[in-house]
């Protein structure tokens, strides 16, 4: 019995962690950027709550929704995350300030949502994966949480290492780990 309950609390973990990538990456990307202290706590905020929000509403949803959208719910994530970094190089190219904001509005909507569409996924298969429920929510949320801050901390260091470039590189990296993340779902290491 022991054995089996270790085995759902590493599978818990595993889901938690490998949930926490994309926001660790996304927030790199925010981290290099020079958003203030109060817009980091929002980013984070709506990140960890896009998070466990999805994985709730994927889990309520069930079954019947994971054989209409399930399987390609993640790839429509991973092709927000592609888009929104394309935009932010090419109004790094372009004349004038960058009027995506991940830190605000429209910007941290579509940012919290393309981050979370993985989690929507999980949501749809979590009451079928043998792990405990509310034990694996408060590891998403520790996790996400987690890795926001040290996204934004690498991401700042980063930032001040690049200077004015800082917009292609934070785009670039969207742009690397969507196809990244696209590409270990496919071939089923994701």
């Amino acid at each position: 019995m022991r054995k089996r309950a270790r085995m759902a609390l590493f599978k818990a973990w595993l889901i938690a962690f490998s949930l926490a990538l994309d926001v660790f990456a996304v927030s790199i990307g925010v981290g290099m950027g020079n958003a203030s202290r109060g817009q980091r706590w929002r980013i984070g905020a709506a990140f960890v709550t896009a998070e466990l929000g999805m994985t709730l509403v994927g889990a309520l949803c069930g079954s019947l929704v994971l054989r209409w959208f399930g399987p390609i719910a993640g790839y429509v994530g991973f092709a927000a995350l592609v888009g929104i970094g394309i935009y932010m190089i090419v109004e790094a190219f372009g004349e004038g300030e960058q009027k995506f904001d991940l830190s605000q509005g429209l910007g941290l909507l579509l940012g919290a949502l393309a981050i979370s569409l993985d989690s929507l996924g999980i949501g749809f298969s979590i009451l079928f994966l043998g792990v405990p429920f509310g034990v694996t929510l408060g590891l998403i949320g520790a996790m996400s949480l987690s890795a926001t801050v040290l996204g934004f901390l690498l991401g700042r260091r980063l930032g001040l290492a690049v200077g004015e470039r800082v917009g292609i590189y934070a785009g670039a990296l969207l742009i690397v780990t969507g196809l990244l993340f696209a590409l270990l779902k496919a071939t089923g290491r994701g």
